[in-house]
């Protein structure tokens, strides 16, 4: 198993200005959910390397290996301020998983959405298990 001693890499320049339109509380939030992601994903082997872009001018996570994980993005948006989201692809399993583990401890919303409040303390074991479940999903999915 990979250790997860490494930070998590210098921020891309177009992420970074991303992050740096959001206000602080909520940047902070995401900064933390972001290193959360590349300390899980440097747990996983099957996870590979993260790579770190923009999509839908949000900032976006996806796995290197093929088959292994899909895209999880994080989000601020004015129309929900007091919140922050994290989002995966809205045609996985994840949210019904998530819902059977941690549906009493997390606000899961659609198919697509872990909303946090922010300012309150992040429920760090619940998200990095939910983390763990997106970066692996190919892998773990049951064939069809």
């Amino acid at each position: 198993m990979k250790t997860a001693s490494l930070p998590a890499p210098a921020l891309p320049a177009d992420v970074a200005d991303v992050y740096a339109a959001y206000p602080a509380p909520a940047r902070k939030l995401l900064l933390a959910i972001r290193d959360m992601i590349f300390e899980t994903a440097a747990a996983l082997p099957e996870a590979d390397r993260i790579t770190e872009t923009l999509k839908w001018g949000e900032p976006a996570y996806l796995t290197s290996a093929p088959k292994s994980g899909t895209t999880i993005r994080l989000a601020w948006s004015p129309k929900r301020p007091k919140t922050v989201g994290i989002f995966v692809n809205c045609q996985t399993t994840l949210l019904d998983e998530w819902r059977g583990l941690y549906g009493g401890a997390l606000d899961l919303v659609g198919n697509r959405e872990i909303r946090l409040p922010v300012g309150e303390t992040l429920p760090a074991d619940p998200i990095r298990h939910c983390l763990a479940m997106a970066l692996t999903y190919h892998q773990r999915k049951p064939a069809s």
